[in-house]
């Protein structure tokens, strides 16, 4: 368990065995970042203060992921809250071991998002919009396969990796905020964000083409 106390700064790390190459058994050191420390008062002791904090970074972050992508302003600030919601009761599955923070909750966001989206009521005969033209609906369909697409090659990199595009894509992050947050050298973040968008350019390179 790792105690928090809400204004005063540490860094915390948890030891890992892992088994290399050849049977050898060693203690890898992961460091913990200073979210995934809140998310783990949360989990260890419903630390109340943690989740204020956590809510107060997150939330505006939610809201503007799903903003962006076509939800309108009533529905993200609603995912926001319910996806935070979700982190509160969820909390005890949280491993450190295998995400930070941020992995963590945007991985529930974007379950969330997707569940909002099948619950959409289909419209009724009313409703129903104007006929649109061939191209329109080429165009439509081109776009969900593009967003398709760009979902498959996020949850295809690294978990590294991905952390650090959603930090300063969704989450809207400078790469020296990335860095304090994270606690991982400057160079590190820029050099995972540009191994990251390399390979997401080379996955989606086929695009609009």
């Amino acid at each position: 368990m790792i105690a928090y106390a809400p204004g005063i700064a540490f860094r915390a790390v948890i030891v890992l065995p892992t088994m290399r190459d050849g049977g050898v058994l060693e203690l890898d050191r992961i460091e913990l970042n200073e979210q995934t420390r809140l998310l783990l008062a949360v989990r260890d002791a419903r630390d109340r203060a943690a989740f204020a904090s956590l809510f107060d970074f997150y939330a505006p972050r939610l809201k503007a992921m799903a903003s962006r992508s076509g939800t309108p302003p009533a529905v993200a600030e609603e995912i926001a809250q319910d996806v935070m919601l979700r982190v509160w009761h969820k909390a005890a599955q949280f491993d450190p071991a295998r995400a930070q923070a941020s992995s963590w909750i945007y991985q529930i966001a974007r379950n969330r998002q997707v569940d909002v989206a099948r619950r959409q009521p289909r419209p009724v005969p009313e409703d129903i919009p104007a006929p649109v033209s061939d191209a329109d609906s080429t165009r439509a369909l081109a776009l969900e396969q593009e967003v398709a697409q760009l979902r498959a090659a996020l949850d295809a990199l690294p978990a590294a990796q991905r952390e650090m595009v959603e930090r300063a894509y969704l989450g809207e992050l400078t790469h020296r905020e990335i860095s304090r947050l994270t606690n991982l050298p400057l160079g590190t973040v820029k050099s995972r964000l540009r191994l990251a968008l390399d390979r997401l350019r080379h996955e989606l390179g086929g695009l609009r083409r």
